[in-house]
């Protein structure tokens, strides 16, 4: 495995352990635990992706 899949790997795994902490512990309403969880994952997701996009970027400057 590369740098990029162990780093991906390890950002969906933090992301998996943080929604199920997040439903469990949880003090709110459900529909509010939902909203929260996806603008959680929503910003997780868009972290990710940037870090996928910055590791092409470089990746492709190495290539040169």
């Amino acid at each position: 495995m590369n740098d990029n899949t162990k780093l991906l790997m390890a950002a969906l795994a933090g992301a998996a352990a943080g929604l199920v902490a997040g439903i469990l512990l949880a003090p709110d309403k459900g529909s509010e635990t939902r909203e929260k969880i996806k603008d959680s994952l929503k910003k997780t997701v868009d972290e990710v992706l940037d870090k996928v996009e910055q590791g092409l970027d470089d990746w492709s400057s190495e290539k040169k």
